[in-house]
C-alpha cells in the first residue's frame, strides 16, 4: 500500500486515518493506533501527500490544512463518509482494544460543539506542547504496508 498509486481494494473495508505528518502528538496517536488497533482495521495517509490532498478535496476540504484529523470510513469508497475532529477520534477509539471503545462511548455522550472545542484547543497548542518535526516521520518496515504514499 505504499506506492504512488494505492489499489482501492488494498484499502478496502479499512478505516482510512488523515493525519498531520510533522505533528508530535499526531504521529505519538497514531503509534498508539497501530500498537492498539483490535482488528487491524487501519491505514494511514498523512496530510502532507498527494493522496490526502486528492481524497479530501473530493470531499471540498484542503489537506493543506492542517488543523484537525480525518477518518474516511471504508477508504477504499471514494464517497464514503467523512470524520473529522471529535468524531473522527471516537471512531477510531471505537476500533482500538478496551478500555478504549469504553471511552468513546463517554466521549460521545458530550455534544458535539463542546467536544470539538476541546479537539481545537489541543490542535492550537499541539506544535507547542508535542513538538513538530521538518519531515514526516517514517514507519517501521513491519508498519509501513498500512501507510500510503510514505
Amino acid at each position: 500500500m505504499n506506492s504512488k498509486e494505492p489499489i482501492p481494494e488494498d484499502i478496502s473495508g479499512h478505516s482510512l486515518i488523515f493525519y498531520d505528518g510533522v505533528c508530535g502528538l499526531c504521529n505519538f496517536f497514531v503509534k498508539f493506533v497501530l500498537a492498539n488497533s483490535a482488528e487491524n482495521s487501519f491505514v494511514f495517509a498523512s496530510l502532507q501527500s498527494d493522496f490526502a490532498s486528492e481524497r479530501l478535496k473530493r470531499h471540498g476540504i484542503e489537506a493543506a490544512d492542517l488543523d484537525t484529523v480525518y477518518v474516511q470510513v471504508d477508504g477504499g469508497e471514494p464517497d464514503s463518509k467523512l470524520l473529522w475532529r471529535s468524531d473522527a477520534i471516537i471512531h477510531i477509539l471505537k476500533g482500538l482494544k478496551a478500555p478504549m471503545p469504553f471511552f468513546a462511548t463517554i466521549l460521545n455522550i458530550i455534544p458535539r460543539p463542546i467536544r470539538d472545542l476541546g479537539y481545537r484547543l489541543v490542535a492550537k497548542f499541539r506544535y507547542r506542547l508535542f513538538g513538530k518535526y521538518d519531515t514526516c516521520l517514517l514507519p517501521s518496515s513491519s508498519e509501513a504496508e498500512k501507510f500510503i504514499e510514505i
